[in-house]
């Protein structure tokens, strides 16, 4: 059942007191999840305020169409699509990246390593291929070279070779367990504590969701749709998400200067980095998943 799998959100205060700067503002949740931002945000605003929220799991939306709230509404999208709303028509922009308790702790949806289940890591589930559909005819040099950028195991070559013999002598790996069996054969060493199939699977829902893309294409979007002194907030879960967010708000917060004509005025700089948040030690206590968290908080300028 939907309610055996509980999800905590992380730094649920901070990046709501972060993000909502006006009670009537017109924000955007593009990563619904279960709604914890979600619904404190909707407690900060008045009856002018509204909120949308986006999310590609048929879960999550499910959650999200249970609101009855009139300022509220779901988009069963991801949020790349955050460029399809109105130029200028945004308070507050939240992506909460990663994955949700729910969808790792359930088994079926093939997310972790710890619990036998079909292979899959979709985020949407209605559409595009799984896991395991992919591993069964992927090249060896291309599954090496998502397992190694994504998940930056040093063992990638090693770990793509050893899921082709595998399909060459049994056929496709078929389940979760099937894989972090293989993985842990092939990868001798690992940083304490961590499990050998941690950077692998990590790196295959990666690739199999278009994570790193869909995130570059939602920064690109929130300039569109930010208006000014709009909020952008950014809560990432890993060193590959966290370089690309830091690198926006770093390239959008100075002035651009054109090197093909170096006499004319440069572009007034379209972001201010205002804050780099991690959890307290408390928050960590009460919740592990919580301990690799960065939010980044950037504001829209005036130059749209």
């Amino acid at each position: 059942m939907e309610g055996t799998w509980q999800h905590t959100t992380v730094l649920l205060n901070e990046a709501v007191e972060a993000l909502v700067t006006k009670p009537d503002g017109n924000y955007v949740d593009a990563t619904f999840g279960r709604g914890g931002h979600s619904r404190l945000i909707l407690s900060q605003l008045d009856e002018q305020g509204r909120l949308t929220a986006f999310d590609k799991d048929p879960e999550a939306v499910a959650v999200a169409n249970a609101i009855a709230d009139p300022r509220f509404s779901i988009r069963h999208q991801g949020f790349a699509a955050l460029g399809e709303l109105e130029a200028g028509s945004v308070t507050g922009v939240l992506l909460d990246l990663g994955v949700s308790s729910p969808q790792i702790d359930n088994p079926a949806r093939g997310f972790s390593f710890r619990s036998a289940g079909p292979l899959d890591m979709r985020m949407d589930t209605t559409r595009g291929r799984s896991v395991a559909d992919w591993l069964a005819t992927a090249p060896v040099e291309q599954m090496a070279e998502v397992i190694r950028d994504y998940g930056e195991e040093r063992f990638a070559f090693q770990v793509a070779k050893a899921i082709d013999a595998r399909r060459q002598e049994r056929g496709p790996l078929a389940t979760t367990s099937e894989l972090a069996e293989l993985v842990a054969r092939t990868v001798k060493t690992r940083e304490p504590g961590q499990d050998p199939a941690t950077r692998t699977f990590q790196a295959l829902r990666i690739f199999i969701n278009a994570e790193l893309e869909e995130l570059q294409q939602a920064l690109e979007a929130s300039l569109h749709v930010l208006q000014p002194h709009g909020r952008l907030v950014v809560i990432a879960f890993h060193s590959l998400e966290d370089r690309i967010v830091k690198q926006f708000i770093a390239k959008h917060s100075r002035d651009e200067v054109d090197r093909r004509a170096p006499f004319a005025a440069p572009k007034p700089m379209k972001l201010k980095s205002l804050e780099r948040v991690k959890p307290t030690t408390a928050e960590v206590q009460a919740n592990p998943r919580s301990r690799s968290a960065i939010m980044r908080v950037a504001e829209r300028t005036e130059v749209l």
